[in-house]
This record gives structure tokens, sequence and C-alpha cells, in this order.
């Protein structure tokens, strides 16, 4: 199957029925999508196809043929970070870390489609991601500092 994968081209096999997140992890090397529940009520997979949020997990492989997935390791540009990459480090929006990747592709579909969302929409936004460590607070503040960020953005 061929695919864009953060903005590169992607050509792999994979078998009948695999998940997007199994292709993305063991055989284009994007460790940034995590294996949480393999059930879809934890978001840690959380990725964008063709900028909506798709759970990997749950997402056919052979979906995605002829279409652009964006994981974590997509937001930055070079070595500069993204808006929410940064206030998620500003704000200490991760401890452990292992649900930000899916944290910070649910805000970023959101930030896309409501470059200034309420409170409410982010919270919204980020309630199929499950976080144990950080807590949802920091979270929350630091998409809403991302969405007031000056300059360009890519939302």
């Amino acid at each position: 199957m061929q695919f864009r994968h953060n903005g590169t081209e992607a050509a792999v096999f994979a078998d009948g029925g695999e998940s997007l997140l199994t292709v993305l992890r063991e055989r284009v090397g994007d460790t940034a999508p995590k294996y949480g529940c393999g059930q879809g009520t934890c978001g840690a997979c959380t990725v964008l196809i063709d900028g909506a949020p798709h759970l990997a997990c749950l997402t056919l492989a052979e979906t995605v043929q002829g279409r652009e997935v964006t994981t974590a390791g997509g937001l930055k540009d070079g070595a500069a970070l993204h808006p929410l990459q940064t206030a998620f480090m500003s704000h200490f929006a991760a401890q452990c870390g292992y649900c930000t990747p899916g944290m910070l592709m649910a805000a970023k579909a959101l930030l896309d489609r409501s470059p200034r969302p309420t409170r409410e929409e982010v919270v919204e936004a980020i309630a199929g991601n499950v976080c144990r460590c950080t807590g949802y607070e920091p979270i929350i503040n630091a998409i809403l500092a991302a969405a007031q960020m000056p300059g360009p953005h890519r939302y």
C-alpha cells in the first residue's frame, strides 16, 4: 500500500486486516502513536487521516491507501516545534508522555477546525484520550495557550 506519512510518500506491505497502528510502528518505524488499550478507548494511538482524528488501533491499514497520515512526529517543521508541542512543554502538560502523542493529534484536529476554541471545546476534543499521570488541567491549559500563540500557525 502507498500513502503519505507526515508529508512523505510511504510504501509498505500490509496484511489484510492489519491495523494502521501496527503498520506505522512495525513497518514505517513511527513509534509516536502508542499502543494503549487496543480497543479504541484510550486515544494513545490517535493519528490524523486527511486531517481528521482516527484511532490507529481500530483503523484498517488498507483504508489509508493514497491518503495523508499525520502523527505527532509530523507536527514539527524541521527543528522548529509546532506551537502545540511548545505549549505542552511550557505548561508541563506531559509527565510520563504516553498519552501525549494522541493528545497532540486530538488538539491539532481541534485547532485546525476551530483556531480559538473555548475551554469546553478543548475538553470535548480530548474526551477520548485518557491521561493517568499529568491530569487534564495542564493539557487543557496548554491547548488553550497554543491557540493564543502569535504568528503563523498550521491550523
